[in-house]
């Protein structure tokens, strides 16, 4: 079921997404978890701030989830709503397609 609440939190996560450099943190979080501002700066050619400005719209997207481990604060990718936004907007319309080609195949099948 939709509701205003998911629409708006779908807006989030598509403007997160819309931003190469996020996009580029994103898969840098997947490659690792866990890592730290200064890690994530130094694969960047930009600012600390700037960064941290992307770090926060990934979080407000609920995609970056942050832990503190001492004094550093750790950063770690969560797919859930990637996942969702899937579920919504892509699965739903695969899945006519999938049906489509099975049927194809299992016609051409009793053709032989």
């Amino acid at each position: 079921m939709v509701t205003y609440r998911s629409v708006m939190t779908d807006d989030r996560v598509f403007k997160a997404l819309a931003d190469p450099t996020r996009r580029f943190l994103l898969d840098l979080l997947f490659t690792r978890d866990g890592r730290t501002l200064t890690e994530l700066e130094s694969e960047l050619e930009m600012s600390r701030f700037g960064v941290m400005k992307h770090l926060r719209v990934l979080e407000e997207a609920n995609l970056v989830v942050t832990r503190r481990s001492g004094r550093e604060k750790l950063h770690f990718l969560n797919p859930v709503p990637i996942r969702e936004i899937h579920d919504r907007w892509i699965d739903k319309y695969t899945e006519r397609h999938t049906t489509a080609l099975l049927e194809l195949k299992a016609e051409l099948e009793d053709e032989s």
